[in-house]
């Protein structure tokens, strides 16, 4: 299970409840819409037979027999109809097998409600931990749009009125798999994976100890001090070691308040005396433990053997804390990664820089049981080397003796950095406050005895230390913190281990680098993940998991995987327009456009040209591009007249906002006095990348309406057949045309009725961003059965909510829209939603999905929903065990689907890479399924998804993410650009202001302008202008 948001999200589950009615009621029929044809016992849409009009509304436990068999009841009555959505509780789990039979319900009178096959559930034997899951039956078809306002609950009722003995009955939990998994194979393969199992024995106990940490003398101001981790850890180390009854090799401790031990600890108070440094007087702190949980890994066996449905969080946390306190000990921990504290000469990026590889990994219940799953890692660091040295490497020409030349870049290098001081025995870190006003000759202090001296800090080093100070002509770092004053000479700094640099600002030659380093092979990579697991470093190290009863098996898990096949596709004629079926590939999946053409070409008849090199030095030829474009945009059939405006101008003008508008609103407004009707694109030729980009897509998105296609001028007046090629794919696709699509239909949905795909997402500003807004992006396909043109919204939304808290209305406009274009509402939603770890699910079934369904109930809209959770941010890794296992690159092939053994224990899941590895190593993508009304098997959605993975509009292969999610992303990230491009252009609305606008109820009318900032022109709204 990987961790998510602080630790393992708990989904609990109920016992099982009916509620009968005083009288009886039969319900039969075989109308189209009017079954719950095999429904899953655990969601559905209600439905009611002919029951009575009092319907209980309490009684949410009504399936799965829905429109078949209607049970709860007081009094007799009219013909019932097909109910609407109603929350529905999770009951605990029992295993069930379903026989299909003719279904009576319990109601106030008879009647006939019109269904197909409903089931019985009957006691299945109880599953032994190898026995596979009891398939389900899938979900019904989509119900009918009129529902009667008698049935139709507010789903906030209907969750107010399930109140059960615990909080957790009265929430939905991930559905269970439908089946043993997939069969569907064009052949199968043996691969490793690095989940490596753990062992542990369930009849032992971990005990979970509360620590509180203070210290004994009072502090001036009457405050606690603040205890950082280190020095906390340093406290615990130093009482456990010195204590015979608190066995340090015994214990785990997470730096913070918990303590978890193989053995009982005696609790109370203990003192401790700890210093800093061998300068600092040593103080007295009060170690206090004390018991708070038994934490029975009996409990983690009964979930693992799928005898109990409520992930013990608490055990999988204490295990975590447990598996970490080796490296912890022996590795510089940086977030959820370890990493070495000596660097690699090879390693090496220039500038004071250099690439470590680390680790990362975690535990996750699987189905063959517990797992660690392992993965090597690499990030850049600043290294660890003294201060003078690592700006001599770092600013280029710097020299000590010049320093004043560089001062600025001094402060903006150090600034905020760790260092420890060299001049006494110290391991305290120490924050970069910045450089003194006065070199170090001239800095001074005043005395500690008597405030009205000052000690020049050049003598006291002299007469405290015995160090003569040997740069004085240069500053020193200012250490200070909490108003205490701490000025050191920069020749006795030393960076601090464990710092990492950003990857943006490397140069060219140091990112290549780095990339090159990440991108392990994948017997390299393999290789490298067997050494980690074995190492005396790492979480298997040092006995401390054995004195817990804790064993890992350091061989990788061997899985058979399966390759299911590509789709065929459907591509035009270039002369004919002839519609032509396409092969891919048979080792990549990848097709060409030689002599072939878009299925849907656009026609363009105006559109102009914004060429912003004329003053540069890689200036456009305008006369060799624009003909080389039209020409290979006709190839691809798309009729492309000349441009009907060229407009020359300077990079300098994406300097200002302002007027940048003007240029825009000029081109515009010139084109449609040519009276050639509405300008359909702007082709911006641009000499370099610049951050001015940001604001001419939000101008142009948001303000004047246009779709833009950026492009550099080196690329343009190379004039490569691939690269015009790759610009005609994103023009074709922005204006509404069709690049490519399927030659059959997607799977499971080949009868009537429309269907809609939406992906969303959630970009957050970085970690040391503390005012941003996050970024809600979502989008939904417009069309039916190609399923491959989309439609945008985007939202700000509280600072690093993940949570999308307009989501409902979101996707009523995307509806809506959709029912403008197509004359009818889809009956059937696909959702995938990216982003979000396991312990998030909760959030997104409870109240993203409850948000949506409640959106749509508002207008009597009932179409039936799966929802699917899209992960890429996890450590599973895939590794052919031998040639024939995987592609020519080493890597494994597209289509190759995992869905047993790594797997969740019961819930349905699977790995599925549809892409190819050119590259490092290959990261599939796990797909979690959360609710199901279309009673998907698990062939069924695996072939949808890698069949929709061909329909990307931006490249001729398959993509390693299913289009809906990747243009969500695409989406959330323009909208961040938007936000940046609103600040550079010093916008009324602060930062600050914004979030705060955004939390407050008394400043709706400011956050409803700020939103107004995020909404897209009315000419767009309904386009890919993202791709």
């Amino acid at each position: 299970m990987e961790r998510g948001g602080g630790g393992y999200r708990e989904r609990g589950y109920g016992g099982r409840g009916r509620y009968y009615g005083g009288g009886r009621g039969r319900a039969r029929g075989r109308g189209r819409d009017g079954s719950a044809d095999h429904q899953p016992p655990y969601q559905a849409p209600i439905g009611q037979g002919q029951s009575g009009a009092n319907w209980n509304p309490t009684n949410s436990q009504v399936g799965p027999y829905q429109d078949g068999d209607a049970r709860g009841g007081q009094a007799g009555g009219g013909r019932g109809r097909r109910g609407g959505w109603v929350p529905r509780l999770q009951p605990e789990r029992p295993n069930y097998s379903y026989e299909a039979e003719s279904a009576s319900g319990r109601g106030g009178g008879t009647g006939r409600g019109r269904g197909r096959r409903p089931f019985r559930p009957v006691a299945a034997p109880t599953l032994e931990p190898e026995d596979n899951i009891p398939a389900l039956p899938p979900s019904p078809p989509p119900p009918p749009q009129s529902v009667p306002d008698s049935v139709v609950m507010n789903v906030s009722e209907q969750l107010a009125s399930t109140s059960l003995s615990s909080e957790n009955q009265n929430r939905h939990n991930p559905i269970m798999r439908p089946d043993k998994g997939g069969r569907t194979a064009l052949a199968t393969v043996r691969l490793n994976v690095n989940h490596f199992r753990v062992k542990f024995n369930p009849e032992s106990i971990i005990r979970h100890y509360d620590v509180d940490v203070r210290q004994l003398e009072s502090p001036r101001n009457g405050r606690p001090a603040y205890l950082s981790k280190p020095l906390l850890s340093s406290i615990r180390k130093k009482l456990f070691t010195d204590n015979p009854q608190l066995p340090l090799l015994m214990t785990a401790y997470d730096g913070e308040k918990n303590i978890f031990s193989a053995v009982r600890l005696p609790e109370g108070e203990f003192k401790v005396e700890s210093s800093e440094g061998e300068d600092v007087m040593a103080r007295t702190y009060i170690f206090s433990i004390k018991l708070v949980n038994e934490l029975k890994l009996c409990k983690l066996r009964d979930y693992l053997s799928r005898k109990a449905y409520s992930i013990p969080r608490d055990i999988l946390q204490g295990m975590d804390v447990v598996m970490k306190e080796n490296p912890v000990m022996h590795m510089v921990p940086v977030g959820r990664s370890f990493h070495p504290y000596e660097s690699c000469p090879e390693d090496d990026l220039g500038y004071g820089i250099t690439a470590s590889r680390g680790i990362r990994y975690s535990l996750k219940p699987t189905y063959q049981g517990l797992a660690l799953c392992l993965d090597y890692s690499v990030l850049a660091f600043r290294k660890k080397m003294p201060v003078l040295d690592f700006l001599a490497e770092h600013i280029p020409d710097f020299n000590v003796n010049s320093f004043r030349r560089f001062r600025r870049h001094v402060d903006q290098a150090l600034k905020n950095l760790k260092v420890n001081v060299t001049h006494r025995r110290t391991k305290q870190k120490y924050v970069i406050v910045g450089l003194t006003r006065d070199d170090t000759r001239n800095v001074s202090f005043p005395d500690a005895n008597d405030p009205q001296v000052r000690v020049r800090l050049v003598d006291y080093f002299r007469e405290k230390y015995d160090n003569n100070i040997r740069y004085l002509d240069i500053p020193c770092l200012d250490l200070s913190r909490n108003n205490r004053m701490n000025y050191v000479p920069m020749e006795y700094c030393v960076l601090a281990e464990g710092q990492i640099y950003p990857k943006d600002d490397l140069d060219r030659e140091a990112a290549f680098m780095l990339k090159d380093i990440s991108l392990a092979k994948p017997y390299e990579r393999q290789s490298k993940i067997c050494g980690m697991v074995q190492s005396k470093d790492g979480p298997c190290g040092g006995n401390i998991i054995q004195n817990f009863g804790i064993e890992v098996d350091t061989r990788m898990t061997p899985v058979e995987g399966r390759v299911i096949g590509p789709p065929v596709l459907k591509l035009a004629a270039p002369t004919t327009g002839k519609l032509l079926k396409i092969t891919v590939d048979k080792n990549t999946c990848q097709w060409n456009l030689v002599g072939k053409a878009f299925v849907v070409g656009k026609a363009i008849q105006c559109w102009a040209v914004i060429d912003f090199t004329q003053a540069d030095r890689f200036k456009l030829n305008c006369d060799s591009f624009i003909p080389k474009l039209r020409n290979r945009c006709r190839n691809l059939g798309m009729t492309m007249e000349a441009p009907i405006l060229y407009e020359p101008a300077r990079m300098q003008i994406f300097s200002d906002g302002n007027g940048l508008l003007q240029l825009l609103e000029n081109v515009t407004r010139r084109v449609h006095k040519l009276g050639r009707g509405n300008l359909q694109f702007l082709l911006c030729v641009m000499s370099r990348k610049d951050d001015g980009y940001k604001c001419l897509k939000w101008i142009s998105e948001t303000k004047i309406g246009v779709v833009t296609q950026c492009c550099l001028s080196n690329h343009a007046n190379k004039g490569q057949d691939q690269y015009l090629a790759n610009l005609a794919l994103k023009i074709n696709a922005k204006l509404g045309g069709s690049n490519v699509e399927l030659n059959d239909r997607l799977p499971h949905f080949c009868g009537e009725g429309h269907v809609m795909f939406i992906g969303a997402d959630v970009n957050h500003p970085g970690s040391h961003n503390n005012t941003s807004p996050s970024i809600a992006a979502v989008v939904a396909t417009m069309n039916w059965p190609e399923a491959n043109r989309y439609a945008a919204r985007v939202r700000p939304q509280i600072h690093r909510k993940e949570q999308i808290l307009e989501f409902g209305e979101m996707c009523l406009e995307l509806v809506e829209s959709y029912a403008h274009l197509n004359n009818v509402k889809p009956e059937k939603i696909v959702l995938f939603r990216d982003g979000v770890s396991e312990g998030q699910f909760d959030m997104v079934l409870n109240e993203e999905l409850m948000d949506l369904k409640s959106a749509f109930q508002r207008i009597n809209y009932f179409p039936t929903i799966t929802l699917i959770v899209a992960q890429k941010r996890h450590q599973t890794r895939f590794f052919p065990e031998g040639k024939g296992d995987g592609g020519p690159t080493g890597n494994i092939s597209p289509g190759t689907v995992v869905d047993t053994k790594i797997v969740h224990p019961f819930e349905f899941d699977f790995y599925l890479c549809s892409h190819h590895g050119s590259l490092g190593t290959s990261k599939p993508t796990h797909y979690h399924i959360l609710w199901d009304e279309h009673g998907f098997s698990s062939d069924q959605l695996q072939k949808l998804i890698y069949n929709m993975c061909f329909t990307f509009a931006r490249c001729t292969k398959p993509v390693s993410l299913v289009p809906p999610v990747y243009y969500a992303d695409l989406v959330a990230y323009r909208g961040w650009l938007y936000y940046q491009a609103m600040i550079g252009r010093q916008s009324p609305i602060s930062t600050s202001s914004l979030s705060s606008s955004m939390t407050s109820s008394s400043s709706m009318s400011s956050a409803a302008s700020f939103h107004d900032w995020f909404k897209l022109h009315a000419n767009l709204e309904n386009m890919m202008f993202f791709v």
